[in-house]
């Protein structure tokens, strides 16, 4: 009896100083935490959908990090991490090894992030392309809608059939703005041109891709754009003897004999803004969103392939559209039914261009 009495008591006395010790790593770690950030306790982690070496979206995220590396900026990244709970362990993983600031890059992690933060809250996050914000979570985002209206002139100019495609991942307002937005260019060059769009309901997946590229083109399409992360749509534009313009970075070897441009993204503008921020006191959650004007986004160098006068119509646009002359969604817009959505002379707010939810006369496809 007295020696189970002194069992009991011994581990009494081991499970007493393995909470103390957790309670102080816990307080340490706290105070760890509530440190001010500078450039030498500073380690910035990244989680991302595809690989570094895509050729597509996540390499152009890829180089915001690579830029704090330049600055001598500590970072960690975590790659082809589906938008599934594979994002909260990601994340988690990365706050183990002691990351105190982070970004989730893609869509799909943007409850993850939410949900990590609220057990955080002195880990700074940044979510890409999504809505839910927190005292220590802002999201960003670059207005591509506005490099795709430049494409959209490129391809305006370019087109024969005046029959254009469209391969879209998802029918969400991402997407939507930016087929509206491309249509809308290539109307400003070329009004009797359409826009038909396939859907993927992919952001990666080059099979599925090229099979919806082949049938816009079968249909008579002789220019493609895209919104996926992969080069398919441009190599089976060069397949078919047609034109592409791809998406994310300036790609004009996956399809020399097709490639024109580009919509890009220059993601570093953001996060270089954002860190600095941080390491300077002022940061606090905001919804960044900025374009042309900010140098977040751009339209790649043009090809040779591009029709003559191409350029001298795409600097006039980029020139008015940066010091506010155009308005990409000013009325008069119609609806693919033609019925007005925005009046003449009235300009759409942002929260409404961020919603979009229906496409503009000239757009032949259907939104599920």
């Amino acid at each position: 009896m007295k020696k189970n009495f002194v069992r009991i008591l011994s581990l009494c006395t081991v499970i007493a100083l393995s909470l103390c010790a957790l309670s102080g790593c816990n307080k340490k770690k706290q105070k760890k935490l509530n440190e001010p950030l500078t450039k030498e306790n500073l380690l910035v982690g990244f989680v991302y959908i595809g690989s570094i070496n895509d050729q597509g979206y996540t390499q152009a995220q890829d180089q915001g990090r690579l830029a704090l590396e330049a600055e001598g900026i500590k970072t960690k990244y975590v790659e082809n991490v589906a938008e599934n709970e594979s994002c909260e362990k990601a994340i988690r993983d990365l706050i183990e090894q002691g990351c105190n600031v982070i970004y989730t890059t893609s869509y799909g992690f943007m409850d993850s992030t939410v949900k990590v933060a609220q057990e955080f809250p002195y880990i700074k996050f940044g979510h890409c392309s999504g809505h839910k914000r927190a005292a220590n979570v802002s999201t960003y985002f670059g207005r591509a809608y506005e490099a795709r209206y430049l494409s959209g002139i490129v391809a305006g100019m370019k087109t024969k059939s005046k029959k254009i495609g469209y391969v879209a991942a998802f029918p969400i307002p991402e997407c939507i703005r930016g087929i509206n937005a491309f249509a809308l260019g290539v109307q400003s060059v070329n009004p009797e041109a359409t826009v038909e769009v396939a859907w993927t309901n992919t952001w990666f997946d080059p099979a599925t891709e090229k099979q919806a590229a082949t049938e816009l083109l079968d249909k008579g399409c002789d220019i493609l754009a895209q919104h996926q992360d992969s080069t398919a749509s441009q190599i089976a534009a060069q397949g078919k003897g047609a034109f592409a313009i791809g998406y994310n970075v300036d790609s004009p070897d996956a399809a020399p004999k097709a490639y024109l441009t580009a919509p890009v993204f220059h993601w570093a503008t953001f996060i270089l803004d954002d860190v600095h921020k941080i390491l300077d006191g002022n940061w606090k959650s905001r919804a960044y969103w900025e374009g042309l004007s900010a140098g977040m986004t751009d339209l790649a160098p043009l090809s040779p392939l591009c029709a003559p006068g191409t350029q001298e119509k795409v600097d006039e646009a980029r020139t008015n559209i940066t010091n506010g002359s155009i308005k990409i969604f000013k009325g008069p817009i119609h609806n693919q039914a033609g019925e007005l959505k925005v009046a003449d002379g009235f300009r759409m707010s942002d929260d409404d261009i961020w919603n979009m939810n229906w496409f503009v006369k000239g757009v032949i496809g259907t939104l599920p």
